[in-house]
């Protein structure tokens, strides 16, 4: 006869796990017809052992259980030992038995405990600290237009309570950046929490359920030690309470659609929102939420000391115009590592590009939706001031906006350089707003100077209207139109030289 933990480690591996029979056989050590035997026995009964009676021992084993359940809540190396609970036992509680009667009890316990969170077969809507995770979508107005953008709800079933975050998207960073503040709000970490095979978190499935999780994900789960479920393929009613919850949400809380300015401060209004939610009646236990979330609380994990680093690290080589390519989007370095390999560290919000010595280049914040590229243009103004002419860095005035494009173009190289210096001067938050503004006044009276462009530039920031008594001041006589800056000398290479 296999000891009760053997038979349930075996039922767990075939019957769970999907492990064969010969496999579970050669790693206990067993014949695998015994594996088969307690794998598929329809009735199992377990012997009790009979109980005597311990006029030392009873008193205390309620205090030495709930010591126990406290501290399996606990990282290891911050859980009492038998040695502790004894001491505790004698100044606090008058205790007169031994130590090594305490040290057997409390063992004895935890396996006993292990054991059984280990065979827990109940839905997980029947027991107090589990949750369920999934997202939804709800419509917002975001910059005088409506989006759709996802929310990330986390339900407690038990509790039949919630919290929800919206975000920019569904993807890896977002999703473990919803579950961290929700964790961190809470003040615990749900001990199971189920989710759908959402592609954050699950990069394959295999036959007999096995999963590979994103690198991502998975240290995330290690750092908060939580148990994780996936529901089967197809099998979305396995969360059935998180998905009725994604409705409620969006039908009590999200519609009309909400105005948005920034996204954080508007999220840290949702709190209050769940919290205040709770203050009604359980639809089947007839028990205010309220109440039983506090029981949920009860069964939850302890936080580690530090915060999970929601980030996900890639090597990208940039392209000749130092520009990397992170999920579609184009992000620029410096010109000093145009082809070069860089490290980029990605955030929900943020794209950080480093060196080798993880060394901070340029900061950017993370792109959504319709916009393809970010700019940072300081590092390259410094040097096209410097070296307006570098062959190896002309082509970068393509990506300038093509009103300057083509400015700079009839600028001769002196000018390039004043002209250049000006933007580094003026441009704020790489935005060319303002500066476009201020180019398309200038060259209303023809080519301008770089003077004359910040004096444009001033006149509509500070809205003083002073740009427009800008115009010539004497007379000039008509003369042939002439062609600035240094493009037209291609024209000696065209055709095949100059025709005689």
């Amino acid at each position: 006869m296999l000891a009760v933990a053997q038979i349930d480690y075996i039922r767990h591996e075939v019957n769970q796990k999907g492990e064969t029979y010969a496999s579970i056989g050669r790693r206990m050590g067993i014949d695998p017809r015994t594996v088969t035997k307690y794998a598929n026995q329809e009735e199992f009964k377990r012997k009790e052992k009979q109980r005597r009676k311990s006029p030392v021992m009873d008193p205390v084993k309620p205090i030495l259980d709930k010591w126990i359940q406290e501290d399996l809540k606990k990282k290891k190396k911050y859980q009492r030992t038998a040695k502790k609970m004894y001491q505790q036992l004698i100044k606090f509680h008058c205790f007169t038995g031994s130590a090594r009667s305490v040290r057997d009890y409390v063992a004895k316990r935890k396996r006993e405990l292990k054991a059984k969170l280990e065979e827990v077969a109940l839905p997980l809507e029947s027991v107090p600290g589990t949750a369920q995770v999934d997202f939804g979508t709800a419509p917002f107005k975001y910059e005088s237009e409506v989006i759709d953008l996802p929310y990330l709800v986390m339900s407690f079933p038990y509790s039949n309570s919630f919290y929800f975050q919206v975000f920019p998207s569904e993807n890896t960073e977002c999703l473990l950046e919803g579950l961290q503040r929700m964790f961190h709000y809470m003040g615990g970490v749900p001990s199971t929490i189920r989710f759908d095979n959402l592609s954050p978190a699950v990069k394959k499935i295999f036959s007999k359920g096995e999963r590979e999780l994103t690198d991502t994900f998975e240290r995330f789960v290690l750092h908060y030690g939580f148990q994780y479920e996936f529901c089967n393929p197809g099998k979305g009613n396995e969360k059935g309470h998180v998905e009725a919850m994604v409705k409620y949400v969006r039908n009590n809380f999200l519609l009309p659609e909400h105005t948005v300015v920034n996204l954080d401060s508007f999220n840290k209004t949702l709190w209050t929102l769940a919290e205040e939610d709770r203050d009604r009646l359980h639809y089947d236990k007839q028990v205010l939420q309220s109440r039983l979330y506090e029981e949920d609380k009860e069964h939850w994990l302890m936080l580690p000391e530090k915060r999970f680093e929601c980030i996900r690290w890639e090597e990208v080589k940039a392209d000749k115009y130092g520009m990397v390519s992170i999920d579609t989007k184009q992000y620029s370095t410096t010109p000093r590592f145009a082809k070069q390999k860089v490290r980029v560290a990605i955030s929900y919000k943020e794209v950080v590009i480093l060196n080798e010595q993880n060394h901070t280049i340029v900061k950017h914040k993370r792109l959504y939706g319709v916009k393809r590229k970010s700019m940072i243009w300081q590092p390259y103004l410094d040097l096209l001031s410097k070296r307006p002419r570098a062959i190896k860095y002309s082509s970068l005035y393509n990506q300038f906006p093509s009103i300057w494009t083509d400015y700079l173009k009839n600028c001769t190289e002196e000018e390039q350089k004043i002209a250049l210096r000006l933007i580094g001067k003026l441009l704020k938050n790489n935005d060319f707003a303002l500066l476009n503004k201020a180019l398309e006044v200038a060259i209303l009276h023809g080519h301008p100077s770089a003077d004359e462009i910040e004096h444009c530039f001033y006149s509509i920031l500070h809205q003083t209207n002073t740009h427009a008594s800008i115009e010539p001041t004497i007379a000039v006589p008509s003369m042939p139109r002439a062609t600035r800056g240094l493009s037209h000398y291609d024209a000696f290479f065209q055709d095949g030289g100059i025709s005689s």
